[in-house]
């Protein structure tokens, strides 16, 4: 486990968070390979887009593993101009952690929640690396990152 998933794992644990940290072996980076690790379909993984609007600041998209975040809809939710897709070295820099790995939480940003990710008992999201997971409610990331329910995915 590195610095990254040591991060993560303090975070969860410093705010209560009822989720289940998982590390892999093989990479989960791609939700195809997440599904081959635990078994599961697409839509029970959450990933979290990470966008930077003009002022600078972070949004963290969450869709579903098989849905694409829209630029123009998190920008029409924010009222604002549309933001750009972080490149892995800004989301980097931004969240602290690395891309195939980002959580939904754990760092300052703006997280728009799809509710059709609301819709799930139970959802994967980023570890941390592209080898961990956090198993979780959505609820409970909701209420960790102070999500707002709205759609954003294309």
């Amino acid at each position: 486990m590195n610095e990254y998933e040591k991060k993560l794992k303090k975070f969860l644990q410093e705010n209560n968070v009822k989720g289940e940290h998982l590390h892999f072996e093989n990479s989960v980076h791609t939700v195809e390979d997440a599904c081959r690790e635990v078994n599961a379909q697409p839509d029970d993984f959450v990933k979290t887009i990470c966008m930077i609007a003009n002022d600078g600041k972070v949004i963290g998209a969450l869709v579903l593993g098989s849905h694409r975040a829209s630029t123009e809809r998190v920008a029409s939710v924010l009222k604002i101009e549309r933001p750009h897709v972080a490149t892995p070295e800004q989301a980097l820099k931004k969240t602290g952690y690395l891309v195939g790995g980002t959580p939904p939480f754990g760092y300052e940003a703006t997280f728009l929640i799809d509710p059709k990710v609301m819709e799930k008992d139970i959802v994967y999201v980023g570890g941390g690396t592209p080898n961990a997971l956090v198993k979780i409610s959505p609820e409970e990331v909701q209420r960790i990152d102070h999500g707002i329910i709205a759609r954003i995915s294309k």
